[in-house]
């Protein structure tokens, strides 16, 4: 099996959802192209039928984008399969993502049927799309609580009609990760046709565990992750591109790779936050403000010693500025003498000793220690020595 990891992101799509990050066509095709020259292998543009809007939007990224694979959603409705198809036209390589829920809960309450019928359906859909594109994905919404013997009944039959990527969503955030990775191994011991298609992980955050649910997804055969940007998504969000990507990298006996450039996760993690209006929280793991910052002493001084003691990745292997050691008032000696020697300042360990306790009692009194604090106290540490 190629242990290639496909990228599907769906900033566009799924990450659009999070309310106040509406985004309009302009915008969309800004940040289509940028994902393109991120390296991203499939985008799911949009969601066509819900909008002229967004019917637009894809239409003029299915026109651009020339490496990466163009994806609209639709539901299990041949109106939408109809539009999407349209929409993509122009696309040099396009998929049709469609789809129905698959677990008791999405059968009963939303669609008040049976598994026969939604059977029936996930395949009429995925024949449907296949009159306009041979790249067709289906998604069982909800597989996360699907119960696993019928989920593969449902794959076998969708891969038979016509899909060569199945999407197997934990919509709702449910699943541990062993339980999720044993779904995805289930389905490849137990649907006889598996090896036409690839299988995908599209995980929720709902308890903090997306990424890890990916990971175990890829280490269990699917070879697709969907992702966005920042983790963007529905209530708590979607699984977050690089977190997958950097693990992926940092974790090479897995023996997976992607064909994103790293470099640029930083820059499109702040393009991405500022067109969406959302920002990133500080501690988010590769891309928030603080993954590179050190403010312990402990930690400070061990990192200044040798990076490798407290960092994992170097800041510039994903576009970032360099590490940042932050002055407060857990900050040790080595700390304020490396921030003094950065400010052109050659103190002693003896001076440093004498600057130590005036600098922890100004610590005391903010959140940081900035560089205009030190510079004074540097002047006034050379005044007390003239």
């Amino acid at each position: 099996m190629d242990n290639k990891i496909f990228i599907f992101d769906t900033t566009l799509r799924d990450g659009e959802q999070v309310p106040g990050c509406k985004l309009n066509k302009k915008e969309k095709i800004e940040l289509a192209l940028e994902l393109e020259s991120l390296g991203v292998d499939i985008l799911e543009a949009g969601f066509p039928i819900s909008s002229p809007g967004d019917f637009e939007a894809v239409h003029e990224i299915a026109k651009l984008l020339k490496k990466t694979t163009v994806c609209g959603l639709s539901r299990a409705v041949q109106k939408d399969i109809e539009v999407a198809a349209e929409a993509l036209r122009p696309a040099e390589r396009k998929r049709i993502h469609t789809g129905i829920g698959t677990s008791d809960y999405h059968i009963r309450s939303k669609f008040n049927s049976t598994r026969e019928d939604i059977l029936q359906r996930a395949v009429q859909c995925v024949k449907w799309a296949r009159n306009y594109t041979d790249d067709v994905e289906f998604y069982a919404e909800d597989a996360g609580r699907t119960d696993n013997e019928y989920l593969a009944r449902v794959v076998e039959s969708v891969i038979a009609a016509g899909a060569t990527t199945v999407n197997i969503p934990d919509t709702t955030g449910y699943c541990l990760p062993h339980q999720y990775g044993e779904k995805i191994a289930y389905l490849i011991n137990n649907v006889p046709n598996i090896h036409k298609a690839v299988l995908s992980c599209h995980c929720h955050n709902d308890l903090g565990l997306a990424t890890a649910n990916s990971i175990a997804g890829i280490i269990a055969g699917a070879r697709q992750i969907e992702c966005t940007i920042n983790g963007l998504g529905e209530r708590a969000g979607n699984t977050s591109l690089e977190e997958v990507v950097m693990i992926i990298k940092q974790h090479g006996h897995l023996g997976f790779y992607t064909d994103i450039n790293a470099m640029q996760l930083n820059p499109m993690s702040r393009k991405v936050s500022e067109t969406m209006r959302m920002p990133v929280q500080p501690n988010k793991a590769i891309v928030g403000a603080n993954a590179f910052s050190h403010s312990s002493g402990i930690h400070q001084d061990g990192f200044l010693k040798d990076t490798q003691t407290y960092e994992i990745i170097a800041p510039e292997e994903v576009g970032a500025e360099s590490s940042k050691i932050v002055l407060t008032a857990r900050s040790g000696r080595s700390a304020l003498a490396y921030r003094f020697q950065k400010l052109g300042h050659q103190f002693n360990r003896n001076d440093i000793d004498i600057l130590y306790p005036l600098f922890l009692e100004v610590a005391d009194t903010k959140k940081e220690v900035y560089d205009e604090d030190l510079q004074l106290l540097a002047e006034s540490h050379k005044m007390v020595s003239i």
